[in-house]
This record gives C-alpha cells, sequence and structure tokens, in this order.
C-alpha cells in the first residue's frame, strides 16, 4: 500500500511538468477520425450559424443609414423579413450543429470507453498491484465524461466563437480601420492572461482529478470491505477518512473555480472596458462626420460579438484545460504496456496437451516488492497426469507457483516449460487456455448460475453446464433458488455461501476440462458434507490429468503422489506423507503439529472416518 501511494504521488508529481498546453486532445483525433462525416455536416452548420451572425451586422448598418435617415417603411418592412429568414437559418444551423456534435460526443466517448478497458483488461496483474482500482475506475467514468462534454459541446461552442471572434475582426477592420486599430493594441491584454492563467488551471484540474479518483478508490474499497468494516465497527472512522479525501477534492476543486473565475471577470474587465473606449471614440468620430451613424453601429455590433466571443473562449479554455487533463490520464492509462504480451511469433502448445509441468531455476520478485524474492532457485519437474500437492507455511511461495505457471507473471530469471514449450514463446491465452483453477476465494460474477459456470467454457450448451453443476455438487443448491440456474447471484455471489460459491468454481474447471488443474485450497471453505459431495467430483475431474495441489491442512494431501515442502520460496523437501514425516525438519512438525490439534478435537480423518468415508481423506 505504501509503494501504491508513493507510485501515485509520484505521477501527480510529474502532472505539473508535464501540463503546459493543450496538445494532449490531439490523441483524440484517432477516435474522432472514423466520424469524418459527423465532423465535416457540424463544421458547415457551425460556420453557417456564425455567418448569419455577422451578416445581422450589415444589416443593422444598412437599416440605420439608409432606413432609419430616409424614413423608408418599405426598407422597415424589408429588414424584419430578412431578419426572420436569417433567424429561420441560424435556428436550422444549430439544430443541425447541436445534433451533430452531441452524437458524436456519446459515439467518441463510448469508443474510448471500450478502448480503455479492453486494454486495462488485459494488462498484468502486476499493473495492478501498484494501481489502485478505484483510480482506473475514476479514468474509466469521470475523465471519459469530461471528454464526452468536450466533444459534444465545449469544442463545438469554442469553435464557433472562434469562427465569430475571426469573422468579427475582419468585419470590424472593413468597417472602421482607425478602431480597428485600436482594437489590435486591446487583444494581447485579453490573450495574454488567457494562456497564463489557463495553464494554472490545467494543472489544478488535473489535481483536482487526481483527488476524485481518490474518493472514488475509498467508495470502492469500502463497499467490498462492508461486512469487515460493520462487523469491526469501523464505520466512523471510514465515514472520517472519507470526508478527509472529500474535503481534500473540495478544496483542490474550489482553487481550481476559483482561478476560473478570476479569469472570467479579468476577461469581462478588459473586454468590455475597450468596447466603452470604443463607444466614445466612434462617437466623437460620428460628430465629426468621419463614419456614419449606421458605421458606427455596426462596428458597436462586431465589438460585442468579437467581446462576446473572447469571454466565451476564456470560459471555455478552462472546460478545455480540465479535458486536457482527463485525456492525458486516459492516454496514460492508454499507454500502459503489459508486462505479459504474446511474442510476435508465438510456438505452438503440442496437441494434444500432455500436461508436463517443469520449473528450472525460477526466481522471482513481485512488483510490489522488488526487494524481497517470492520464489528462489525454484526447480520442479511434474510429469504429465502426476498429482503433486505444495505445503510450507502461509508465505512460503505456494500460490506464488500458479501465478507465473498462469502467466500472470514473468520470472526474474529461469524459465518455465509447458509441454516442453517456454511459457514466455507461447500465447499467454493458449497457456491459460490448458489449465483450469479452482481459488481458495472464487469468485461469482453478478449474474445467473447459467453464466458464471459457462465462464469456464463459454461456447458450451446448457446441458454441458448442468452436467457440469451436477458433477460439482452445484445443481441442488441452484435447482433450490427462485429462477433456478436463471436465478441472480448477486454481487460476487452474495447470495450464495462460502462452500457454494467455491462449487461454483469447481463445476467452472469441471467445465472448462483442463490437461493442468490448479487447486487452491478448493475444499477450505466446504462443510464436511459439503466436502464429501464434491471431493468424488475433484477425485473424477484430477483422473488422467496434471495436478497441483495448495493444501494448508496436511490431511488433505496424504494420498497425493508427491509432496513438496516450500519455505520461504525455496523447495526444502520432496517425498510422500511417510517419506517426509520419518525424515523429520519442517514438513514432520507441520504434521505433528496439525495431527495432534486434529487428533485431540476428533478432526483427524485418519482416526474418525470410516472405512467407506475414506475419500475424505484424500485431496482438496
Amino acid at each position: 500500500m505504501k509503494r501504491t501511494t508513493q507510485s501515485q504521488d509520484a505521477r501527480a508529481a510529474e502532472a505539473p511538468q508535464r501540463a503546459g498546453n493543450l496538445d494532449q486532445l490531439v490523441h483524440l483525433y484517432r477516435f474522432v477520425r472514423p466520424y469524418w462525416p459527423a465532423v465535416a455536416g457540424a463544421l458547415v452548420a457551425l460556420s453557417v450559424a456564425a455567418g448569419t451572425v455577422l451578416v445581422m451586422g450589415l444589416g443593422l448598418r444598412r437599416l440605420v443609414d439608409e432606413g432609419f435617415a430616409s424614413g423608408d417603411t418599405a426598407l422597415l418592412d424589408g429588414a424584419l423579413l430578412a431578419l426572420l429568414v436569417v433567424i429561420v437559418v441560424l435556428a436550422g444551423a444549430t439544430y443541425a450543429r447541436f445534433y451533430l456534435v452531441s452524437w458524436l460526443g456519446e459515439r467518441v466517448v463510448g469508443d474510448i470507453r471500450q478502448a480503455v478497458f479492453g486494454h486495462v483488461i488485459g494488462l498484468s496483474p502486476g499493473f495492478f498491484e501498484l494501481t489502485r482500482t478505484g483510480e482506473v475506475l475514476s479514468r474509466i467514468t469521470t475523465d471519459t465524461t469530461l471528454l464526452q462534454v468536450l466533444v459534444g459541446s465545449t469544442a463545438p461552442i469554442a469553435l464557433r466563437n472562434l469562427l465569430l471572434l475571426i469573422g468579427g475582426v475582419v468585419m470590424l477592420a472593413v468597417t472602421s480601420a482607425k478602431l480597428m486599430a485600436f482594437v489590435v493594441l486591446v487583444v494581447p491584454l485579453v490573450v495574454a492572461p488567457i494562456v497564463l492563467i489557463g495553464r494554472w488551471v490545467r494543472r489544478l484540474s488535473r489535481t483536482s482529478q487526481d483527488r476524485v479518483a481518490d474518493v472514488g478508490a475509498h467508495v470502492e474499497e469500502s463497499l467490498n470491505a462492508v461486512r469487515t468494516i460493520q462487523a469491526f465497527c469501523h464505520e466512523a472512522i471510514d465515514r472520517a477518512r472519507f470526508d478527509e479525501r472529500v474535503e481534500a477534492a473540495f478544496t483542490v476543486a474550489v482553487r481550481r473555480v476559483r482561478v476560473r473565475a478570476a479569469l472570467t471577470a479579468l476577461v469581462i474587465v478588459l473586454v468590455f472596458g475597450a468596447v466603452g473606449t470604443i463607444l466614445w471614440i466612434g462617437g466623437h468620430d460620428v460628430m465629426a462626420g468621419s463614419i456614419s451613424a449606421g458605421e458606427l453601429s455596426a462596428f458597436v455590433f462586431y465589438a460585442v460579438v468579437v467581446a462576446g466571443a473572447a469571454g466565451a473562449i476564456s470560459e471555455v479554455v478552462g472546460e478545455l484545460q480540465r479535458a486536457a487533463g482527463a485525456s492525458e490520464r486516459l492516454i496514460d492509462l492508454l499507454a500502459t504496456k503489459s508486462d505479459i504480451t504474446a511474442p510476435a511469433r508465438p510456438v505452438a502448445l503440442p496437441s494434444p496437451a500432455l500436461g508436463e509441468v517443469r520449473f528450472d531455476d525460477v526466481t522471482f520478485h513481485y512488483p510490489s516488492r522488488p526487494d524481497a524474492p517470492a520464489l528462489v532457485d525454484f526447480t520442479l519437474e511434474i510429469e504429465p497426469g502426476e498429482k503433486v500437492a505444495l505445503v510450507g507455511p502461509s508465505g512460503a511461495g505456494k500460490t506464488t507457483v500458479m501465478q507465473v505457471l498462469l502467466r500472470f507473471y514473468d520470472p526474474s530469471s529461469g524459465r518455465i516449460m509447458l509441454d516442453g514449450v517456454d511459457l514466455r514463446d507461447a500465447d499467454p491465452a493458449e497457456v491459460r487456455a490448458r489449465m483450469g483453477l479452482v481459488p481458495q476465494d472464487p469468485v461469482i460474477f453478478a449474474a445467473n448460475g447459467w453464466e458464471n459456470i459457462r465462464y469456464g467454457r463459454p461456447e458450451a450448451d446448457d446441458e454441458e453446464v448442468r452436467a457440469a453443476a451436477e458433477a460439482a455438487a452445484a445443481a441442488e443448491f441452484l435447482d433450490q433458488l427462485p429462477d433456478g440456474f436463471d436465478s441472480y447471484l448477486g454481487e460476487k455471489g452474495v447470495r450464495l455461501s462460502g462452500g457454494q460459491r467455491q462449487r461454483i468454481a469447481i463445476a467452472r474447471a469441471i467445465l472448462r476440462d483442463p490437461a493442468v488443474l490448479l487447486l487452491d485450497e478448493a475444499t477450505s471453505a466446504l462443510d464436511a458434507e459439503s466436502e464429501r459431495l464434491v471431493q468424488g467430483a475433484i477425485e473424477r475431474l484430477m483422473a488422467d490429468r496434471t495436478t497441483i495441489v495448495i493444501a494448508h491442512r496436511l490431511a488433505t494431501v496424504l494420498k497425493v503422489g508427491r509432496i513438496v515442502v516450500m519455505d520461504r520460496g525455496r523447495i526444502v523437501a520432496s517425498g510422500s506423507h511417510e517419506q517426509l514425516t520419518e525424515e523429520g525438519g519442517l514438513y514432520a512438525r507441520l504434521a505433528a503439529l496439525q495431527f495432534d490439534v486434529d487428533a485431540i478435537s476428533g478432526a483427524d480423518p485418519r482416526f474418525d472416518a470410516k472405512p467407506e468415508d475414506d475419500a475424505t481423506a484424500t485431496l482438496s
């Protein structure tokens, strides 16, 4: 946890150095490019809308100089009709622009979310050791929402006002070169604070989004552990810690809002102060006869248009800065490379699968613990169909063996072979397709029974799924649910007991029919009756296939062909139960301790089981 926090703090410290402009938004181009017809249509609509606004200035000039001055009511009537036509055109262009850019925003953000999720789901577990799940969720939800606002609202508004700004400036120059010269002097005063303060806004925006990610991460962690929180009466402490994160996010957000508000206020003062000055200068020119009243009216109209566009852009810049921060976070995520990748030309595993496993001098460090090796010079050969149990104290490296065999990680040195092929040379998907895992803490998805079991082999039909469930003794309780196999099992299987969740996991492995079976305390969550039901299914599943068993209860591995004793990432002994007991050492001490305790409690299968129940004393 400490290392994770440090890595996140380091990324946050780097952010201000990277934040300097809106270059990050360029990365959105590849998501927008496929929809160029919509972009083209939106640009046309934007141009038409901006053009109609600028045309109004010309109409105003003619109306003042020719209509009001001559008293021609017909011209006034024509002006009204022309105004109505312009309004209809403006309304139609606005509708087209709004629809197209809104559709584009939703479509592009949908594509970004798909791309980010598709990328993240393929990253190695090492990435998630150093990155909080809540932070990833924040990027996929909050940050993409900011981009949706950018593409569907902010960017079109910025483009529209940019067109008005450019068109208005051109019309100002055409109307009065003298007054335009004054405007040119004012422009740097408006642009400078937008650029300088805008960079500050962007840095604050990224920091704000990081603090929001902290809030999301805390919520996700707390809700996943709500039972533990309530069991230890930890609600008040967790509320206080959550309040701290919310206040931190609020403080940064307020700083960002204060800076943006100051930027907007400054621009308004400068722009409208300049407009007032222009009116004063233009008024003197009208009195002197240098320009007509219509020209001054048109100039003021365009000056207001330019001022409004500049003010809108100053506000939009803040949104663009926020979107740039969000884009940067998403691009960082998309740019993250997985530690585990398939080679350009993967070596095909032999078919049919044999199930031969070999570890050659494997040393491995977890990314979050680079200074503490989890495996050290680990060498183990497992023949096809052999049953091997890994035993030892907690932290000995037993689960790590399965992690590297599934190629969730690559070893720091040495190699791991499956059917004679180095895992680094094979496609990870093909390697994992030959393995079936039954973990100690099985994962149940928020779906029904069919989908949870079919996770083992998605193409399996209902009959095969039911057969696997019956073999794992899971059909019995699934059929008793309100909707049978169609019943929703709850988030993380909350509607099931621990033993029932374990049987679902076993059914998955049965359905998968793997060449190599990995059992990580597969019956640890089962009561005696459930274990009796499942044990026979496990024995049938283990038949004629390579099996690696992790066991803390030594009574469950008495009949395994070979027991490998591990301690601190090394193999310290290997042999049958009888051999290891006679040799003494770590296994003998563990066996003496466990079996003495079991004998006292009456739980030792060797003393308590009936002959016909001997199956319960085998593998788990």
